[in-house]
C-alpha cells in the first residue's frame, strides 16, 4: 500500500511545531497586528523582548571566550591568530569607508531632507538627551584603553566583548606555551563548557518568537505606521543605499570565495528573521557563529572576527549616519560644501567605531559629527527620533552580513575557510550533521565486506616464521659476550 499522506492541517501544524523561521515569521505579523489594533496593550509587552534579549546576553561572553581559547589552542599557531586580527582590522575600516562613501553619494544625489525647511529652534533637543541618557562618544584613548580588563570577572560581568576577547587571547597563548601536557585538562574542560552553552542557546532559542511578537507589538504601537508616510524618502533611500551595499558585498564574497550571498542568506534566514524582529543583531550572534563553525570556517577565525565586527565593522550604521547627517543638514537649509563633507566621513570613522553597546549611540554620533562641523544647530538631530526605530531593520540586516562576509572574506584570506564544505552547506547538498551521522553506516557495510577478508591472515602465516628466522638474532647478545669482558679486563 503507498504510504498515507498528511491531511494539511497536520502539515501545517507539523511545520508549525518544527520550523523556527516559521515560528518567527508568523509571530511578526501577529506582532504587527496586536500593535496596530491594540497599542496601549502592545506597549507593555516590552518585557517580552527585553527577556530575551538578556538571557541572550548572559550567553555571548561565555561563548566568545569558549570559542576563541579552543580556536587559538587547536590551531596551534599564535601568529596566525595575529594575522587574522590584523587582516580582519584591515577588512573592517575598508568595508566601513565604502559604507559610508555610499551613504554620502546617495543622500547628495536624493537630497531626502531638501524643501523641509525646518526651524531648530522648534525641535526639542531636550528629547534627544533623553534617548541618549545623557551619554557621550569615548574618545580613542579612552576606547582603547576601556578595551583592556581590569577584572577577570568584571570583564564577564560587564559584558564587555573586547574584554573577554583579549582574556581569551592570553588564555589560549598561555595554553600554547606550557603545551597539552603540562595542562592536559584544561582545553577538554573549556570545550565540554562549549557545548554546554550550545546547548543553552538552544533552549533560549525556543523563546525566539515571543521576543519578536513582543518587540514588534510594542514597535508598531509606540510609532505607529504614520511614521512611514512622513519619513518616506529618507526611508526609502536608506534601504536602497543598505541593498546596494550588500550587492557590492556579495560581489566581493563571491570573487574571493565563490561563495554566494543569496544561499548564506537562505542558510541563516532564522537568525536573520530573529534579527530583524527582535532589532538586535547581538540576539542571534550565538547561533550565527555557531553556524559559520559548520559552514567551514576555522573557529579561530569565527571566534575572533564575529564578536570584533560587533564593534569595528557597524557598516549599517555608518551607512544611515552618513545619510542622516545630510538630512539634518538639508532639513534645516544648511549646504555643505565637498571640504565639509569629507570631514563628516572622517568624524565618523572614528565615532562610528566606539558605538556598540551604548545606548542612543547613532545620535551621539550624529551630535558629535554636527558639533565637528559647526554649521549644523545639535538640536536638529531630533528630526530623527521618529524615524531612528524603523532603521533599525536596516542597521541590522547590513551589519549583520557585512560581519559575516568579513568571516569569510578573512578566513579565505588567511586559508583557514573549508571552500568545498562551505558550498556543500550553503547549497543544502550536505548538512553538517548528516555528514556525520551516515558515518557508522557504512563502517557496518565495510565490516560485511571484510568478512572473506578474514582469510589474509591465515595467508600471512609465512610472517609468522619470521620471528622464527630473527632466532640467530637473539645470538647476537651472546656474540657481544666479549664487550662484557672489557669493562672486567679495565677493572683489573
Amino acid at each position: 500500500m503507498p504510504p498515507s499522506v498528511p491531511s494539511l492541517p497536520r502539515r501545517v501544524a507539523h511545520i508549525l511545531r518544527t520550523s523556527l523561521f516559521v515560528q518567527v515569521a508568523v509571530a511578526l505579523v501577529l506582532g504587527i497586528a496586536v500593535g496596530k489594533l491594540w497599542p496601549g496593550f502592545a506597549s507593555d509587552l516590552q518585557p517580552l523582548g527585553d527577556g530575551f534579549t538578556r538571557l541572550i546576553k548572559t550567553i555571548i561572553s561565555p561563548l566568545v571566550f569558549c570559542v576563541v581559547v579552543v580556536g587559538i589552542a587547536k590551531a596551534g599557531d599564535l601568529k596566525a591568530f595575529g594575522r587574522i586580527g590584523l587582516k580582519a582590522l584591515i577588512w573592517f575600516e575598508v568595508a566601513s569607508t565604502l559604507a559610508l562613501v555610499i551613504g554620502l553619494l546617495a543622500a547628495n544625489v536624493v537630497q531626502p531632507g531638501s524643501g523641509m525647511h525646518v526651524d531648530p529652534a522648534t525641535l526639542d533637543s531636550a528629547a534627544v538627551d533623553a534617548k541618549t541618557g545623557g551619554g557621550h562618544l569615548p574618545s580613542t584613548t579612552e576606547f582603547i584603553v576601556n578595551a583592556l580588563p581590569t577584572s577577570f570577572i568584571g570583564a564577564f560581568a560587564e559584558n564587555s566583548l573586547l574584554q573577554v576577547l583579549i582574556l581569551a587571547c592570553l588564555v589560549g597563548a598561555a595554553l600554547l606555551h606550557l603545551g597539552h601536557t603540562r595542562v592536559p585538562r584544561v582545553l577538554p574542560a573549556i570545550e565540554q563548557a562549549q557545548e554546554i552553552i550550545f546547548a543553552i542557546v538552544g533552549f533560549v532559542m525556543r523563546l525566539a518568537p515571543i521576543a519578536v511578537f513582543g518587540a514588534m507589538a510594542v514597535l508598531i504601537g509606540q510609532y505607529g505606521l504614520g511614521v512611514i508616510k512622513t519619513y518616506a524618502k529618507l526611508i526609502v533611500l536608506c534601504y536602497v543605499a543598505a541593498a546596494l551595499f550588500i550587492a557590492l558585498l556579495a560581489i566581493a564574497l563571491k570573487a574571493l570565495t565563490g561563495l554566494s550571498l543569496w544561499k548564506f542568506l537562505r542558510y541563516i534566514r532564522e537568525e536573520m528573521l530573529l534579527a530583524l524582529g527582535t532589532a538586535s543583531t547581538e540576539s542571534v550572534m550565538p547561533r550565527v557563529m555557531q553556524k559559520l563553525r559548520k559552514a567551514g570556517a576555522r573557529d579561530d577565525a569565527v571566534g575572533l572576527v564575529l564578536p570584533t565586527g560587533y564593534s569595528f565593522n557597524l557598516d549599517g550604521a555608518s551607512l544611515y549616519l552618513s545619510i542622516g547627517t545630510l538630512f539634518i543638514a538639508q532639513a534645516v537649509g544648511v549646504d555643505l560644501s565637498l571640504g565639509q563633507q569629507i570631514t563628516v566621513v572622517l568624524v565618523l570613522m572614528l565615532t562610528s567605531k566606539g558605538m556598540a553597546g551604548i545606548p542612543g549611540s547613532a545620535f551621539l554620533a550624529l551630535s558629535a559629527t554636527a558639533a565637528s562641523l559647526g554649521a549644523i544647530p545639535a538640536g536638529a538631530v531630533a528630526l530623527l527620533l521618529g524615524v531612528d526605530r524603523i532603521m533599525d531593520s536596516m542597521r541590522v540586516v547590513t551589519n549583520l552580513l557585512g560581519n559575516c562576509v568579513a568571516v569569510f572574506a578573512v578566513s579565505r584570506w588567511e586559508g583557514a575557510l573549508d571552500i568545498d564544505k562551505a558550498k556543500k552547506v550553503l547549497g543544502g547538498e550536505v548538512v553538517p550533521e548528516a555528514e556525520e551521522e551516515p558515518a557508522p553506516a557504512p563502517a557496518a557495510e565495510d565490516a560485511a565486506v571484510e568478512e572473506p577478508v578474514v582469510e589474509e591472515p591465515v595467508v600471512k602465516e609465512p610472517a609468522v616464521k619470521e620471528p622464527v628466522v630473527k632466532e640467530p638474532a637473539v645470538k647476537e647478545p651472546v656474540v657481544k659476550e666479549p664487550a662484557v669482558k672489557e669493562p672486567v679486563a679495565e677493572v683489573s
